[in-house]
């Protein structure tokens, strides 16, 4: 589970360091907007980059950051499998990756591992 979030941080990483040298170095539309985008890609990855390793060490707070991840790249997915080319295999493997790690967050086997209670009401009767 820690590894798909370390997956995930270093495809934001990656996209966001590709967007930025090609701000830099390319020929984009929009330099400033292809620069932005970079940095704030780079900056998103740091989210499951965290999360990855709260998971790793077992802390409970980790499971959050790593949920909203897996939510977040949902609709990105999304709309790389209605893309065309190249695109749509990045999206069947980042609904795979999301997928599997919403499953692997929400198991009970997780919730014990990580320490969190989970409270149980009961019917009035």
């Amino acid at each position: 589970m820690a590894a798909l979030c370390a997956l995930e941080a270093a495809a934001l990483v990656a996209g966001g360091i590709y967007m930025l040298v090609m701000g830099l170095l390319g020929r984009p539309d929009s330099p400033q907007q292809a620069e932005t985008g970079g940095l704030t890609l780079i900056v998103l990855g740091l989210i499951p980059l965290f999360a990855a390793r709260g998971l790793q060490l077992r802390r409970s707070w980790s499971r959050g950051p790593a949920l909203i991840t897996q939510l977040m790249a949902l609709p990105v997915a999304w709309t790389l499998l209605r893309a065309q080319g190249a695109l749509i295999p990045a999206g069947i493997a980042l609904s795979v990756v999301a997928v599997t790690a919403l499953v692997l967050l929400l198991a009970p086997a997780t919730t014990k591992a990580l320490g969190i209670r989970v409270q149980r009401t009961t019917p009035d009767a």
